[in-house]
C-alpha cells in the first residue's frame, strides 16, 4: 500500500509539472512585471489559470487564421497581376511588326476589346504625364493658382429696337438690329491659400470685357452700373475662410437673398432676366454662412451679410456734390445695408435642392437730404422633378430696389419744378420674380425655358413720370420670356440657340416689344 501511494504521488507531481509548463512560458512572454505582480498577489486556482490559457490560445488561433486569410488574398492578387502582365506582354509581342504572330481562328473577340482598353489607358496616362510636365502658374505665395475662362462668341438678331443691341434688357421704339460680339468673354483666377484657424482659405476673381458699356443715365454715370474708360470690367470676386460647416468672407457678387439665376449662354455680361425679376446686381458684401446638418445629409443654412448697395442708372445722387465720384444714396446714410437668409437644403451636394426665405434692409439718403429705407422680402427655391426636370425660381416684394437690379432701373421717381427750382422724390414700391423649368436631357444636352417680371407700383410712379423723361424713368413694368437649348459635345465646347421676347410698359404711352434670337459658341479653358 505504501508503495502504491508513493507511486501515485509521484505520478501526480509529474503531471502537475507538465500542466504548469505552458503557464510558465505564457507568463514569461507577458514580461517580468507580470511575474513580479503574480508573486506579490495570491496564487489563482488551477481551473482559472487553465481557462485563461485556453482563452489566450483561442485568440492567438483567431489571429493566425486572419493572417493566413490575408496571405491567401495577397497570393491570389499577385497571381492575378502576374497573369495580367503575361497577357499584356503576349499581346504586345503579337502586335509587334518586327515579330508578327499568327492569329488563331478561334481567338475570343474579347481580346480586341481588352487591347482597346489598354490603348485607351496608355493614351490617358500619356496625357496626364504631359499635363504634369506643363509649366504651371506660380503665385508669389507659392500656393496653387488656376486660370479659367470662357471665350464666348455671340450673334444676335433683334426684330425691334432694344436698349443695348448685344445684351438687351428693355424694348424701346425703333427698328431692329443684327450683329455679333465677343465682349462677353470671361477670364477667371481661382486661388487656394493656407489653412488658418482650422479653416481652408480660398479666393477667386472673374472679369469680362464689357467695361465701357454706356450707362442709360449718361449725364450722371455713378454707382455700380456706371460706364468706364476701361475695357476690362470686374464681374465677381470672392475671398474667405471655409470650415466644415461655416464660411466667412467678403465678395463682390449678387445679393445672398437671390442665390440663383436663370441659365443662358447669350446673357452673360448682364445675367438672364436682368431688370425682369432677377435680383442680380453685383455689390460689395461681408458674408457669414453656417450650415446645420440633420436627417441624412440635409441641412439648415443660415446666412447674414452687410452690403454696400450702389445706385441704379437712374439716380441723382451727388446732385450738389463736387466730388469726382459722389457717394451713393446708401453711402450717404453712413449705415451699411443688411441681408439675412435661412434655407432648407437637400441632400444632393452637387446640385442641391433648396427653399429659402430672405430679407434686406438698407438706409438711403435722397439728393434732397430726406431719408428712406430700402427693404425687400424674398423667396427662392430649386427642386428636381421626374423625367430629368428641374424647377427653380425667385420672388420679391420691396421698396427702392434699383440697387439690387429691380425697380425699373430706379430707386425712386422724381421731377423738377422749374418755378421753385426744386426736385421732388418718391421711393418706389416694387414686386417681381422669375421661374425656370430645366430639362437635363443628358450630360451634353439641356433645354431651358423661363419667365420673369419686374413691376413698379403705378400709384407711386404716376405723378413722377415726366413725359420728356427717358424710357427708364417712365418704365413701370418689364417682363421677358425666354427659351434656349445648350449643347456641349465635350467638356470644353458649348453651343446655344436662344429665343427671347421682351415687353416693356411705360406708365404713359404705348408699350414696346422685341424678339431676340441669339446664337452662342464658347470654348472653356
Amino acid at each position: 500500500m505504501k508503495t502504491f501511494g508513493h507511486n501515485c504521488n509521484v505520478s501526480l507531481v509529474g503531471k502537475s509539472h507538465l500542466l504548469w509548463q505552458p503557464v510558465v512560458i505564457l507568463t514569461g512572454l507577458l514580461g517580468a512585471p507580470a511575474l513580479r505582480l503574480s508573486a506579490q498577489t495570491a496564487q489563482p486556482s488551477i481551473p482559472a489559470q487553465i481557462q485563461q490559457l485556453t482563452a489566450a490560445m483561442e485568440r492567438t488561433q483567431a489571429q493566425l487564421k486572419q493572417s493566413q486569410q490575408q496571405l491567401d488574398e495577397m497570393r491570389t492578387q499577385i497571381a492575378a497581376l502576374q497573369q495580367q502582365m503575361a497577357q499584356q506582354q503576349g499581346t504586345t509581342a503579337s502586335t509587334d511588326p518586327a515579330n508578327p504572330a499568327p492569329v488563331a481562328a478561334d481567338q475570343p473577340q474579347t481580346q480586341s476589346a481588352e487591347l482597346e482598353n489598354i490603348r485607351e489607358r496608355q493614351a490617358m496616362q500619356e496625357t496626364q504625364i504631359a499635363t504634369l510636365n506643363q509649366i504651371k502658374v506660380e503665385s508669389e505665395s507659392k500656393y496653387p493658382v488656376k486660370i479659367t475662362g470662357l471665350l464666348l462668341f455671340n450673334g444676335f438678331v433683334n426684330t425691334s429696337a432694344a436698349d443695348v443691341a448685344a445684351t438687351p434688357t428693355v424694348a424701346v421704339p425703333g427698328s431692329g438690329s443684327t450683329g455679333a460680339s465677343v465682349r462677353q468673354t470671361m477670364l477667371g483666377i481661382d486661388a487656394t491659400g493656407p489653412h488658418l484657424f482650422g479653416a481652408r482659405s480660398h479666393a477667386d476673381l472673374l472679369v469680362d470685357f464689357y467695361g465701357n458699356v454706356i450707362a442709360p443715365n449718361t449725364t450722371a454715370p455713378v454707382g455700380t452700373y456706371s460706364s468706364s474708360d476701361s475695357f476690362l470690367r470686374l464681374k465677381t470676386a470672392h475671398a474667405g475662410l471655409q470650415w466644415e460647416n461655416t464660411e466667412a468672407g467678403f465678395s463682390y457678387d449678387r445679393p445672398i437673398i437671390s442665390p440663383d439665376s436663370p441659365t443662358s449662354l447669350t446673357a452673360v455680361a448682364v445675367p438672364a432676366l436682368a431688370w425682369s425679376g432677377n435680383l442680380w446686381a453685383w455689390n460689395p458684401q461681408l458674408t457669414l454662412t453656417h450650415n446645420i446638418p440633420f436627417a441624412d445629409s440635409h441641412s439648415l443654412q443660415l446666412q447674414a451679410a452687410m452690403i454696400d448697395v450702389g445706385d441704379p442708372p437712374i439716380s441723382l445722387a451727388g446732385l450738389d456734390s463736387y466730388a469726382a465720384t459722389p457717394p451713393s444714396g446708401a453711402e450717404q446714410s453712413r449705415w451699411p445695408g443688411l441681408e439675412a437668409r435661412i434655407a432648407l437644403l437637400g441632400s444632393n451636394r452637387d446640385d442641391r435642392d433648396h427653399f429659402g426665405v430672405g430679407g434686406y434692409f438698407s438706409p438711403h439718403v435722397l439728393p434732397s437730404g430726406n431719408r428712406f429705407d430700402a427693404w425687400a422680402g424674398t423667396l427662392d427655391t430649386r427642386f428636381h422633378l421626374p423625367a430629368r426636370l428641374q424647377f427653380s425660381g425667385s420672388f420679391y416684394r420691396g421698396l427702392g430696389l434699383g440697387g439690387l437690379g429691380a425697380g425699373g432701373y430706379k430707386d425712386y421717381g422724381y421731377f423738377y419744378v422749374t418755378s421753385q427750382e426744386m426736385y421732388y422724390f418718391r421711393p418706389l414700391n416694387d414686386v417681381g420674380g422669375w421661374v425656370q423649368l430645366k430639362e437635363k436631357w443628358s450630360e451634353r444636352l439641356e433645354f431651358n425655358t423661363a419667365f420673369g417680371m419686374d413691376n413698379v407700383f403705378a400709384d407711386d410712379l404716376h405723378r413722377y413720370a415726366m413725359p420728356s423723361g427717358t424710357v427708364y424713368q417712365r418704365l413701370a413694368r418689364n417682363h421677358t420670356w425666354t427659351g434656349n437649348v445648350i449643347y456641349s459635345p465635350s467638356a470644353y465646347l458649348l453651343f446655344s440657340l436662344e429665343y427671347r421676347h421682351l415687353e416693356s410698359d411705360p406708365i404713359r404711352g404705348a408699350s414696346s416689344s422685341s424678339n431676340i434670337i441669339g446664337l452662342s459658341a464658347g470654348y472653356k479653358f
